[in-house]
């Protein structure tokens, strides 16, 4: 029987498709031939974790990411495919760990213990754990903190064997010298001054005593005179303060008296307040002596004659 190239050709597309499909599952880590259980892990956050990445116990793979899937609550679902039969206890955890300093992740299975074991289907526990580089950087400002430190301190060491450093220290050094010669050279002239004039400070020492003993002698003395002092003190204080209070009660019942004296009409002051017709007859007089100075200044002539040469004669007024 012969085979017709139509035919041929065919089956080698065929042959050609179903090797381009196990090619690229086998690409993508998918199993062809063996049976995969199916498990699921929710993250908050997958970063560096990719479809394909492996899933591994205690750095062995058994299995692969299928697919990485975002969820309504922002969380992140990922399909993990385990290639044939693991016992997996349903309390362990899928660790989303770093694998290098890359940033590369993959799934860690941290197993748990008892004897209910996964099944196709069911979601683990999952966590975040530390990358590498999230795990180094406290180390890493710890050791630029360090390194800061040191460079200060090699700084100031650079100071200190400064030339111009090393010159300002000797100078220094050599005030400092000669400031004490010349505190010793004081303290002989003290130590000089206090022997040679020690008989006039044991002198002077020995009147402050006999002061200070006469004084405690006579302490009671010095507090009767003292008493004394404050009672005169406080009796002038009292006398004028009681004086004083006298007169000036006096002055205002003086002062009563003229006011209710005022008001009763008595006295010249008194008529003139309450008194009606001499208020007026005072307005009429200023009225009276306004006019009069009007007229004086309209018509001096009426009141006032004068010649120059000291006589003529003297004409009235109509």
């Amino acid at each position: 029987m012969k085979i017709a190239n139509e035919t041929k050709v065919g089956i080698m597309a065929a042959i050609s498709i179903a090797l381009l499909i196990i090619g690229y599952n086998f690409l993508k880590g998918n199993a062809i031939f063996s049976n995969e259980t199916v498990l699921y892990a929710k993250y908050s956050r997958v970063d560096g974790l990719g479809v394909s990445k492996p899933v591994l116990i205690n750095g062995f793979q058994i299995g692969r990411v299928d697919k990485l899937q975002l969820q309504a609550d922002g969380s992140i679902l990922a399909t993990l495919k385990i290639k044939g039969k693991y016992e997996i206890p349903k309390n362990s955890i899928a660790k989303l760990e770093g694998t290098d300093l890359l940033g590369s992740k993959a799934i860690v299975m941290e197993l748990g213990t008892g004897q209910d074991f996964a099944q196709d289907g069911d979601t683990l526990n999952a966590n975040v754990a530390k990358g590498l580089l999230e795990t180094v950087q406290p180390v890493q400002k710890k050791a630029e903190l360090i390194i800061g430190k040191m460079d200060s301190i090699l700084t100031s060491v650079n100071t200190i064997l400064n030339p111009n450093f090393q010159k300002n220290v000797d100078k220094s050094f050599n005030s400092i010298s000669a400031t004490l010669a010349s505190l010793e050279s004081t303290s002989k002239k003290v130590d000089n001054l206090v022997g040679s004039e020690g008989s006039r400070i044991a002198s002077i020492l020995s009147n402050v005593e006999a002061i200070t003993i006469n004084l405690k002698q006579n302490n009671q003395k010095i507090n009767s005179i003292l008493a004394n002092v404050n009672t005169i003190t406080d009796q002038v204080a009292a006398a004028n303060f009681k004086q004083t209070i006298e007169n000036a009660n006096k002055a205002v019942a003086d002062l009563q008296s003229i006011v209710s004296k005022v008001n009763n009409g008595q006295g010249s002051l008194g008529m003139l307040v309450n008194d009606s017709k001499m208020y007026e007859n005072l307005t009429n007089a200023s009225k009276n002596l306004d006019n009069l100075m009007i007229d004086l200044k309209q018509n001096p002539k009426r009141y006032v004659h004068f010649s120059v040469f000291g006589g003529g004669n003297k004409k009235k007024d109509d």
